[in-house]
């Protein structure tokens, strides 16, 4: 029993850092090749784990193998626009000028009750408002709205909005990030402060607290256990 533990882990191992080295990419943004390799990987890491009488080497070389072949399609997909074309191919434009495109649709098999799917997805129920859509080599689809039809954007108003950038966490679960604290220009003192305002003496009681890039700080105080 021992055994099969130890071999699982070390596959596990091998399988997670092969994942890793490949990138950190949703499914469904994978490339097929990608996908491919992923299946493959997956079984062949699943033989030697369920039976002991198989060699460990017997799965962990096919993967490594595997994982050098991906690199290689995608180093090769990455220098040659020709190439890409060939391994990954190329996207294809369902909709073009509003105009649904059938060569494509069969083509890619793709059905109409597919594209109102994906329209609706997209929340476009109207396929009339639509401008472009495109396929992607990952099987996502584009979609581009008609000029009339886009959300509007401060931009149409003339309108320059502030800055908006991803806030900094300043205390996650009683624990202070100083780096985060640093990096908005603030310090303890002002921390402290701004937690009494919130009723909040130690820091250690703070569930979270961010701070965003216009300076307001979101503070949530941890939930008291009651004594049993």
């Amino acid at each position: 029993m021992l055994t099969v533990v130890v071999r699982t882990l070390i596959l596990y191992a091998v399988v997670i850092i092969a994942l890793r080295i490949m990138g950190k990419r949703e499914l469904g943004q994978l490339q097929p090749f990608e996908l491919v390799v992923i299946l493959m990987i997956s079984e062949l890491a699943a033989v030697p784990s369920e039976n002991v009488g198989v060699p460990l080497l017997s799965g962990i070389i096919p993967i490594l193998v595997l994982l050098s072949a991906s690199s290689t399609l995608a180093w090769i997909s990455l220098k040659s626009e020709k190439a890409r074309g060939i391994i990954c191919g190329v996207p294809s434009i369902l909709i073009d000028r509003g105009e649904i495109k059938e060569d494509a649709l069969r083509k890619n098999c793709y059905n109409l009750t597919d594209l109102l799917e994906e329209l609706r997805i997209k929340n476009i129920l109207n396929i009339a408002d639509v401008e472009f859509a495109i396929l992607e080599n990952n099987g996502e689809l584009s979609v581009f709205p008609k000029a009339h039809k886009r959300p509007t954007t401060p931009e149409d108003f003339n309108m320059t909005p502030q800055y908006e950038g991803p806030p900094l966490t300043l205390i996650m679960d009683g624990k202070l990030f100083k780096n985060n604290l640093q990096e908005g220009h603030k310090d303890i003192h002002w921390l402290k402060r701004e937690l009494k305002k919130h009723k909040i003496k130690d820091i250690e009681d703070v569930f979270l607290a961010s701070l965003d890039s216009a300076g307001e700080l979101y503070v949530q105080k941890k939930i008291s256990k009651k004594p049993k």
